[in-house]
Order: structure tokens, then C-alpha cells, then sequence
């Protein structure tokens, strides 16, 4: 029988490319998404179908990392052999406008789910591989490059939880023999980044630039190194981390950094524009407590998982840029036949 994942957090952009990644495995797949007033299924509309119909390989279920009652009713309705919790309130900055639900969701979340899935076990469940999405961010402050035996030194909400998230994963895997593992990703992005994060916030400014539809883009801390790769490589990673024979936490990166300011002038270098005349400083951007400098180092991954990026840096934000011109172009042909889409000002705002 094929084996069942339960993917929380399967609307985002991880979610996607990892339930992608599981039914080309033959896998069942169930998502977990939170209910809103208006769809937030797009980045898996293509993959999924009517369960009406015959053959439905991906199901969806309402829960929420913040509720206890549902995660229980989810995990004992899909029966799952792999959980993976990619669910998280995930944006740095925002998590200090938050820091109290950044915690309730990202951090006890993920010991609601583990409570779960060890109470799940000990009432005759069949064993369940845990997969628990960790962050770059935790080691903030500690000096590059950063591997699984760096010490944590996070500096926003947003990290602290994480390194919670973490802690709990090691402790309920030593404590109650649970298979469990912590990937460790620095940054990954794709064209279907959300558009508050800096790589996407760039390239819809580049399109948009281009088309004449922007003037400006405004951006914070300039000089901030980060190791980015593409995040459909980094799901294959998630899926190695579980097939192993003993669980283990892993660091997921490419090994090279780069800082915003290089990104910001590979991108608009790829529609012929000269970054400087667009961008601009706004210190609103910038974190209370900034982080520097984070690049990983991936050894551990790439000995025992056989795992490596097969993307580079400069062909993903190629690949980022192309998709959002062709928004941006979109986006100009509806406003020529009189058609004014929603302002898109908010993005800006994080």
C-alpha cells in the first residue's frame, strides 16, 4: 500500500513543492491548512481534485497548529506513516508585531503535534516519522559557517521559537523513542515565495519596474548575507531525512552566501536595469535585532543523505525574475483592457 503523509502548513510555498515531491513517491497525502475567509489553495490547486472523483491522491483538512482538539482529530483520521510540520507563522519581521501568537503557533504548535503523535503511538498507533522544519534563523548571531554543532544565538521572535520547536523535537525523540528528526534550512526561495519575503518582494518590483507599473522598491538592511537556494531542492532533503535508519538533525544549504544588494543587482541586471536608480533605504524594514551573516554548511547532509542543491543562486533568481515578468506583463495587459487589480501596497508593508 502506498505509504500517508500528513503535510501541515501545505498551502505554502514548502508545502507545495514537498506534496509534489511525495505523489511523484506514489505517496497518499493529506495538507493541513487553517480556514480563511477568502482561497489560499493556489499553490496546490493543480494538484489537487475532487475527492468525489476516483484516484484522489491529495486531501485537505481544517486545523491549526494552535489547536490541540483538531490536531488530534486530524492525526487519528489520517493515520499517517511521515508527518512533516511545515506550519508557521514564518516572517522574521513580522514576529516581533507578533511575538505572542509567533510563539503559540511555531513554538507549543509543535509541541501540541508531538503530544499528539506520542499519544497517538501509545494507544496502538502504527509508529510515525516526524519531520519538524527548523530555520537558519536560530543561529542569528553565531558565526558562519553554521552547521548542526554551531551553538543557537537567535535574535527575533521568530528564531526563539524555533529553537523551541527544536528543542521539543529532541526531547520527545530521547525521552519517548519517537522518530523524529530537525531539518535545519537556511534560506530557499522560488517563484512561489511569498511576496513579503525579500527575494520575492525583489523580483515582482523587477517585473513590475520593467512594465512600467512601479516606481520605487524600498528596502531595508542592504548588506545582510544569506545562503539561498531553491526550495524544490530542499524538500527532497525533508523526504531523504526520514527514510534513514535513525533519526538525526540535519543542516540544509548550499554553502555560499550572498548579500540583499547582490541579489538586488543579479535581478535587475537580468531585465537590463541599473538597481541603484530604483532602490531606496527605509529603516522601517529593518529588525530591531538584525542578523548578519548566516551560510551553512551542509556536510553532514550531503555524506549520509546523498543530498546536494542542483540549482544555482544566479539561476534561481533568473527563474524567479522570469515568472514575475510575465506577472508584471499580465498584470499590464489587464490594466490597458480597463481592468484595475487589486493594489498590491500591503506586500510592501513587510
Amino acid at each position: 500500500m502506498a505509504k500517508r503523509a500528513l503535510v501541515t502548513g501545505v498551502t505554502g510555498q514548502d508545502g507545495s513543492y514537498l506534496t509534489e515531491f511525495l505523489l511523484g513517491k506514489g505517496y497518499e497525502v493529506h495538507g493541513m491548512l487553517r480556514r480563511a475567509s477568502l482561497f489560499n489553495t493556489d499553490r496546490v490547486d493543480h494538484l489537487y481534485h475532487d475527492p468525489h472523483v476516483g484516484g484522489a491522491s491529495l486531501s485537505l483538512h481544517y486545523g491549526d497548529l494552535t489547536d490541540g482538539t483538531a490536531l488530534r482529530r486530524v492525526i487519528e483520521k489520517v493515520e499517517p506513516d511521515e508527518v512533516y510540520n511545515l506550519a508557521a507563522q514564518s516572517h522574521v519581521r513580522v514576529s516581533f508585531d507578533v511575538p505572542e501568537y509567533t510563539a503559540d503557533a511555531d513554538a507549543l504548535g509543535t509541541l501540541r503535534l508531538l503530544e499528539t503523535i506520542r499519544d497517538y503511538a501509545s494507544n496502538g498507533g502504527k509508529p510515525v516519522r516526524y519531520y519538524q522544519a527548523g530555520s537558519s534563523e536560530m543561529f542569528g548571531a553565531a558565526k558562519p559557517p553554521q552547521s548542526e554543532t554551531t551553538p543557537f544565538y537567535p535574535r527575533s521572535p521568530y528564531a526563539v521559537s524555533k529553537v523551541a520547536a527544536h528543542w521539543y523535537a529532541i526531547n520527545y525523540r530521547e525521552a519517548y523513542g519517537l522518530f523524529i528528526c530537525n531539518g535545519i534550512l537556511f534560506n530557499h526561495e522560488s517563484p512561489r515565495r511569498g511576496e513579503t519575503f525579500v527575494t520575492r518582494k525583489v523580483t515582482r518590483a523587477v517585473g513590475r519596474i520593467k512594465e512600467g507599473l512601479q516606481d520605487k522598491l524600498f528596502l531595508g538592511n542592504l548588506e545582510a548575507k544569506r545562503d539561498w537556494g531553491f526550495a524544490g531542492d530542499y524538500v527532497e532533503a525533508m523526504w531523504a531525512m526520514l527514510q534513514q535508519d535513525k533519526p538525526d538533525d540535519y543542516v540544509i544549504a548550499t554553502g555560499e552566501a550572498y548579500s540583499v544588494a547582490e541579489m538586488v543587482e543579479l535581478a535587475f541586471a537580468e531585465v537590463g536595469l541599473d538597481w541603484k536608480k530604483y532602490v531606496e533605504f527605509d529603516p522601517r524594514y529593518l529588525r530591531p535585532t538584525e542578523v548578519d551573516f548566516l551560510q551553512g554548511d551542509a556536510t553532514k547532509a550531503r555524506t549520509r543523505l546523498n543530498w546536494k542543491p542542483r540549482m544555482s543562486f544566479k539561476e534561481l533568481v533568473k527563474a524567479m525574475v522570469a515568472h514575475d515578468l510575465d506577472l508584471a506583463r499580465q498584470e499590464r495587459t489587464l490594466k490597458q483592457a480597463g481592468f484595475n487589480p487589486p493594489s498590491r501596497g500591503a506586500a510592501s508593508a513587510s
